[in-house]
């Protein structure tokens, strides 16, 4: 038995931290899992994975190992999967992420992979489900707006976002040319959500102080905050990718300078192992083209 399919069940292992899950991704029983693991162990005179009641725990040993051969069997399977992209581009490939950014920015612009003989199936959700849906390999590719765990994850950035506080020219002409945060906490807050995660670093910057406010209403939706900010109802903190055209178009108005603004990064994540898959891989390179300039 070759040592590279030692590797490749070890990497399997390590990345899914379970013998059975990587059994069971690679189309082997576990006891063969298990000698691949325990020959590879020989042969680097190390224990690479301490048992559990419930999965494994990798060894510094492991983790060594994975930072130096993950990448080349990711290469080297990327690579063979290249040469089967013409014949198995047709198929459906399941994306999570967030409904605001699927929205603004993914959904109109998949009809070249749809042209291509694509089906594509969108699942919306917030980060625990999108990271579910992932994880349990229900979604191929999954928008998230936090870091993703590169020991299981591969990923890349698609966008940097700013996040600007916005509200109806009116309401912001009546809180004159330096507004205070008194004059801003008396108009209503329409927030995401109770914990108002957007407001918050955007309020410190302007005001170099944290807010004490309750939001008038919530509502988990970005596009209904910004049909009601436009509408003069309140104010609120929009991420710029939502809100660029109400503001070119002068619907909205941003309190927040550009250069100002708190940020974050939007990322593409997949498991390291969907990668062997060309349809996947080749839609994951397509969406990530879509971002190559943001």
């Amino acid at each position: 038995m070759s040592h590279l399919d030692h590797l490749r069940t070890f990497i399997e292992a390590y990345r899914l931290q379970s013998f059975s899950r990587a059994a069971e991704s690679l189309g082997m029983t576990q006891p063969g899992v298990s000698l691949h693991i325990q020959a590879l162990e020989t042969f680097v005179a190390k224990p690479l994975f301490v048992r559990r009641a419930r999965g494994v725990t990798a060894t510094e040993a492991a983790d060594e190992l994975a930072r130096a051969v993950g990448p080349m069997l990711d290469g080297l399977e990327n690579r063979l999967a290249s040469y089967r992209l013409s014949d198995e581009i047709s198929g459906t490939v399941h994306i999570a992420g967030p409904s605001d950014f699927i929205y603004s920015r993914v959904a109109s612009r998949l009809a070249p992979l749809l042209a291509q003989g694509l089906k594509v199936r969108l699942h919306t959700g917030n980060r625990e489900r999108i990271y579910s849906l992932l994880n349990s390999s229900a979604a191929d590719l999954a928008i998230t707006a936090s870091m993703p765990d590169e020991r299981s994850h591969g990923y890349a950035r698609l966008l940097t976002e700013r996040f600007l506080l916005v509200l109806a020219p009116h309401l912001a002409k009546a809180l004159g040319s330096k507004p205070t945060a008194e004059g801003l906490a008396k108009l209503p807050l329409i927030a995401f959500d109770e914990d108002l995660p957007l407001v918050r670093p955007v309020w410190a910057a302007l005001f170099q102080l944290a807010p004490t406010l309750q939001a008038a209403l919530t509502i988990a939706d970005l596009r209904i905050i910004q049909d009601l900010l436009v509408k003069g109802q309140g104010w609120s903190v929009l991420p710029d990718y939502q809100c660029v055209e109400a503001l070119e178009s002068g619907a909205l108005v941003s309190l927040t300078a550009h250069e100002d603004a708190p940020t974050n990064n939007l990322y593409l994540a997949w498991n390291k192992t969907s990668m062997r898959n060309p349809r996947i891989a080749h839609v994951r390179d397509y969406i990530l083209g879509l971002f190559a300039q943001a």
